[in-house]
């Protein structure tokens, strides 16, 4: 995976490529998921929330860090969900 080409036709899809990219940066740089302690999403659909969340609760399911959700009318390259983290060692 690049982190250049989203992949899946819905949020939940999206949703797991974006979290193992995310994953997979974190693991190059000798972290985990533990380490993050922000995320800000950005959503196209907040009506796709939940099932945004259900993936996203997979991921951090002992102490979720603090999250900020947001709609936005449109992402690139069409994306329907983007995710930046913050993390530290």
């Amino acid at each position: 995976m690049d982190g250049r080409s989203i992949s899946g036709n819905n949020v939940e899809e999206q949703t797991r490529v974006v979290l193992e990219y995310i994953n997979a940066k974190l693991r190059s740089q000798g972290m985990s998921m533990g380490n993050v302690l922000m995320a800000n999403v950005y959503l196209v659909d907040l009506n796709q929330f939940s099932a945004f969340n259900k993936v996203y609760a997979e991921y951090f399911s002992n102490a979720p860090p603090a999250r900020a959700t947001v709609q936005v009318s449109r992402l690139p390259r069409d994306v329907l969900v983007e995710i930046a983290v913050v993390a530290r060692k």
